[in-house]
């Protein structure tokens, strides 16, 4: 039910869609965090809730230490449970960020150092002590900052959204269309009948052209580099990007590059 784990950035970096709320630890280093509105950093020492059902990306600072974070993962149904043992009332948590910091104290802190001795191998925490460690850091968590209830115990599926402000905030993640769906608060099938009915396009067609005209546009007037922008605008390759690109404007972003060079 749970999945623990202390990983190497590698291991987090790919996935865009946040499914269950995350707990996590910076041990060492400093990551960047973007939801398609904010930018986000954390660094060494700092804790953070990352919101379930949300889009980000993310990216570790060079640093010379090695990127660590503890992370525990957090489903449904263990905050089902923990609520109908604990009688937790939901309230209201005011604020939108997709990454929720966490107030540091001795208590937290004491906290992270006694998950140390539970791992396995340091990449998992044994399974006999699972449901009990995640069951204690909430607790601590509520102690500390009582509003967190309105993000834990929120069980809903995603609202009804206003698709085109929605697509035009998070068209560059790379997510398929059933995320998208999902997120808007529709089926696949109602989804792509709004869709066509707001842009007059399909999503799959919609997107591609929407992330190259934004290609374009950093390449021609902000100077980037083809390999600088391609994964964040949700290509997943750079030989993909490339021929996409000179499919759609019948040049490569190179020849693109050569073109203003020789202006």
């Amino acid at each position: 039910m749970i999945d623990s784990s202390k990983v190497l950035i590698a291991d987090i970096l790919t996935e865009q869609f946040i499914p269950d709320h995350v707990f996590f630890y910076v041990e060492k280093g400093v990551i960047h965090c973007y939801d398609g509105d904010k930018n986000y950093t954390f660094k060494e020492g700092d804790f953070c809730i990352a919101r379930k059902n949300r889009l980000a990306r993310y990216t570790v600072e060079n640093t010379e230490d090695e990127f660590e974070v503890i992370m525990l993962c957090l489903e449904e149904t263990f905050f089902i449970n923990f609520q109908e043992k604990h009688k937790i009332k939901t309230v209201e948590f005011k604020s939108t960020d997709t990454f929720v910091k966490i107030l540091k104290t001795e208590l937290l802190q004491n906290y992270i150092n006694s998950l140390k001795p539970y791992y396995n191998g340091g990449l998992s925490i044994k399974e006999a002590f699972q449901e009990v460690k995640y069951e204690e850091l909430i607790l601590i968590l509520l102690q500390n900052q009582p509003e967190l209830a309105g993000i834990f115990f929120d069980f809903g599926p995603p609202e009804k959204l206003n698709i085109e402000a929605f697509m035009n905030k998070n068209y560059a993640f790379n997510v398929n269309l059933e995320r998208f769906a999902y997120l808007t608060g529709r089926s696949l099938s109602a989804f792509k009948r709004d869709f066509k009915d707001i842009f007059n396009d399909t999503p799959s067609r919609w997107l591609t052209q929407k992330r190259l005209q934004e290609a374009y546009f950093l390449i021609d007037k902000k100077n980037k580099r083809p390999s600088e922008i391609y994964l964040d605008l949700g290509f997943e390759a750079l030989s993909h990007f490339s021929f996409a690109f000179k499919k759609h404007f019948g040049l490569t972003p190179s020849e693109l590059i050569e073109k203003n060079t020789s202006r």
